[in-house]
């Protein structure tokens, strides 16, 4: 009996904590200035409106509000995260379904606060954890181009957000968790064009978005690094680009970085999955000055040379199945070799090369096991209109495990082998 009034009084007291924090989280204010929303803005000038169209692509607008087959920026776009379903809104100048009673300050408000016309705190799935670092001038030009648009009338689907985290007080003590709105003052100890990308990269490109870790509630400490994460879209698991491992590039040609964000395609490596996307829909479009700017500011966020490898006789080897490796060296000659070639070496500029690829030794095969399932296919850009494309294999859990774990141990890959159960689980 003492037992469960103890363990009855701790639940108590943590509620009441709980309940305390919501509370101020609820009466947090953001700092927003009055001044700031009901000052008049001048009108907005075609000049501005074409920067802002500009704008919008280095933050990749049009991606996530944009429907399958919908009119551009008329949202509706559904966007599972492992909280429900987000339906991303309509940022057409439409009256009744957009943006038309907007103002330029509602906007800035809700790109720099994370808070709506009505002052609702804003889902965070709207990344505004990052947009809080766009300049209120940048703000102004994307208002303006957003505003240019047709408007569009499309009837607002409503969120399917499980209980408790679509709450108002959820969403109040989610903020005063994670989220203080404010710009990260230029380092005056790096170049401008460094700056420029660390602004880019960090504010309205949101890499983070999806490259920063999170915690299970979903929220980003240490800002935003970005060292990885598995709630990429489709559950792609989005690479860290701190580790040379995985996605970093401190070791690329910073030209062949530029190439990579202009075409996808590089001898390094091909964009796929969410990233092709955003190679098409926005950094292919941006100027060669923001996207050598970028890649200043990506290549210093890992070391500038590999390290050296190991002896042979210091390097652990995990334990491989021979029976499995054998079936899946079978597999491989059968489907794979004609393109990627006998000892993994690809094809350049037409098929990529297997072996020493980050995306078939990353300690978590997801991507590649979805590459193999789902298709590979480069992105089509300006600079590479014609990529030649993989198609899916409908192989089973047990040739999938054994593909995989083959082409994570050959051509002196040390990865670990592949589980049917990993398979199972990715699928």
């Amino acid at each position: 009996m003492k037992l469960t009034l103890t363990v009855g009084r701790l639940f108590a007291g943590l509620a009441l904590v709980l309940a305390g924090v919501a509370a101020a989280a609820w009466l947090w204010d953001d700092d927003i200035d009055p001044a700031a929303l009901s000052a008049t803005q001048p009108a907005s000038t075609p000049e501005q409106a074409a920067r802002g169209a500009q704008l919008a692509l280095a933050g990749n607008c049009a991606s996530c509000h944009t429907a399958r087959g919908g009119q551009r920026y008329a949202g509706g776009r559904p966007i599972d995260t492992p909280f429900g379903t987000v339906v991303a809104g309509n940022l057409t100048p439409d009256p009744d379904t957009g943006l038309g009673h907007w103002t330029a300050a509602d906007f800035w408000r809700a790109l720099h606060h994370g808070r709506g016309k009505d002052g609702r705190r804003l889902l965070p799935a709207f990344p505004y954890t990052s947009f809080t670092q766009i300049t209120r001038e940048d703000s102004d030009a994307l208002f303006a181009h957003l505003r240019s648009l047709p408007p569009v009338q499309r009837a607002t689907t409503p969120h399917a957000l499980r209980w408790p985290y679509g709450t108002p007080l959820a969403q109040a003590l989610w903020r005063a968790l994670y989220f203080k709105p404010g710009s990260t003052p230029p380092d005056p100890t790096q170049s401008a064009e460094w700056n420029r990308g660390a602004y880019l990269v960090r504010g309205l490109g949101h890499c983070a978005a999806c490259h920063g870790a999170r915690d299970l509630l979903g929220g980003q400490h240490a800002g935003g690094a970005m060292t990885g994460s598995h709630l990429a879209h489709g559950g792609w698991y989005a690479p860290s680009l701190t580790d040379p491992a995985e996605a970093g590039v401190g070791h690329w040609p910073l030209d062949d970085l530029v190439q990579w964000l202009r075409s996808g395609v590089t001898a390094q490596g091909t964009a796929q999955g969410p990233m092709a996307e955003v190679v098409v829909r926005s950094t292919q479009h941006l100027p060669e000055a923001d996207l050598r700017a970028m890649a200043v500011y990506l290549r210093s966020l890992s070391p500038s040379a590999l390290p050296a490898p190991a002896p042979a006789e210091a390097q652990a080897t995990p334990v491989v199945d021979p029976a499995r490796r054998q079936v899946g060296e079978k597999l491989y000659v059968d489907h794979c070799a004609s393109c990627h070639g006998q000892q993994g070496q690809g094809a350049p500029g037409i098929y990529p090369a297997l072996a020493g690829s980050r995306l078939v030794t990353m300690d978590d095969p997801g991507n590649l096991l979805r590459v193999i399932t789902q298709g590979g296919f480069a992105p089509a850009t300006a600079a590479n209109p014609r990529p030649y494309g993989m198609p899916p294999f409908d192989l089973g859990h047990a040739e999938l495990a054994a593909l995989t774990t083959y082409l994570r141990s050959a051509w002196g890959h040390r990865a670990a082998p592949v589980s049917e159960v990993q398979v199972l689980t990715t699928r």
